[in-house]
C-alpha cells in the first residue's frame, strides 16, 4: 500500500507570503538598517563561520545580508520565496572564484531538491515568516543528508512571562505588516521536525535571539526515534 501523500503548503499563504516581501524589497535593507548596524552583523559571523562544507542549502536568502559571510570554497544553492528580494540579493552577489552562489526562487515548504542532496544548511531569521514553520523545517531535514548540520540564526517567544504575552498581543499586527512572527518557539519546532538539537545558545540578555545548531540524525537513529517513519 502506498504512503499516504504528505500536505502541500497552504497556498493562499504562500502567496500571501510573497506578495508581502515583494512589496517591502525595495525597502527591506532601510527597515532592518539599525538592528544590522548594532546587532546582526555581530552575529551572522557566528552562523557561517559554522557552516558546513561542501554543498550548502541557504533558506531564505532575502536581500542578500549573508552574502559577505559565505566562506571560501562552498558551493551555496540560495532560495527565497520572493522574487524581488532575489532581485536585490543578485545585485548584491559578493560570490567569487573560491565560493560558487546559485539563486533560485522557491518555497522552503516544498523543496525542490532531492532528499539528501546537501551536506547542511543555514538560515537567519527566516523561520519566523515561513507560514509553517514544521513544514519549511521538515523539507530542509529531508534535504539534508543524514548527519548533516542545520545552523539557525533565530529569535523567538521570550521565556519572561509578561514580555512573553506582550509578544503575543503584538504579533498579529507584526505579521500583518512585516510578515515576521514574534512569538514562536522555534526550537520546539525543530525538534518537532526531527533534528536532533546540538546547541541553542541565546546571544541577548533576555534570550529572545539564539543560534541554534542540530544535526539530521542517522537512519538508525531516526528508525529508533520513530518507528513508521512518513518520509
Amino acid at each position: 500500500m502506498n504512503e499516504p501523500a504528505q500536505p502541500g503548503p497552504d497556498p493562499g499563504e504562500s502567496r500571501k507570503a510573497r506578495r508581502r516581501y515583494d512589496r517591502i524589497a525595495p525597502v527591506y535593507d532601510l527597515l532592518n538598517r539599525f538592528a544590522e548596524w548594532f546587532r546582526y552583523r555581530r552575529w551572522r559571523p557566528l552562523v557561517w563561520e559554522r557552516a558546513p562544507g561542501g554543498r550548502v542549502l541557504e533558506v531564505g536568502v532575502g536581500t542578500g545580508a549573508n552574502l559577505p559571510y559565505h566562506p571560501d570554497g562552498s558551493s551555496v544553492v540560495a532560495i527565497d520565496l520572493s522574487g524581488r528580494m532575489l532581485e536585490r540579493a543578485a545585485e548584491a552577489d559578493l560570490s567569487t572564484d573560491g565560493c560558487s552562489l546559485e539563486l533560485v526562487q522557491m518555497d522552503a515548504q516544498a523543496l525542490g531538491f532531492w532528499e539528501g542532496s546537501f551536506d547542511g544548511a543555514v538560515a537567519t531569521f527566516v523561520f519566523c515568516s515561513v507560514p509553517d514553520e514544521e513544514q519549511g523545517l521538515e523539507e530542509t531535514l529531508r534535504v539534508i543528508r543524514p548527519g548533516g548540520r542545520m545552523l539557525l540564526l533565530e529569535h523567538v517567544r521570550s521565556e519572561n512571562p509578561v514580555l512573553g504575552r506582550l509578544m503575543d498581543w503584538l504579533n498579529p499586527l507584526v505579521v500583518r505588516t512585516m510578515g515576521v512572527n514574534i512569538n514562536r518557539d522555534t526550537v520546539d519546532a525543530v525538534r518537532r521536525a526531527g533534528f536532533h538539537v546540538r546547541e541553542d545558545r541565546p546571544l541577548d540578555p533576555g534570550g529572545i535571539f539564539r543560534l541554534i545548531e542540530a544535526v539530521r540524525p542517522e537512519p538508525t537513529e531516526r528508525e529508533d526515534r520513530d518507528p513508521n517513519p512518513t518520509r
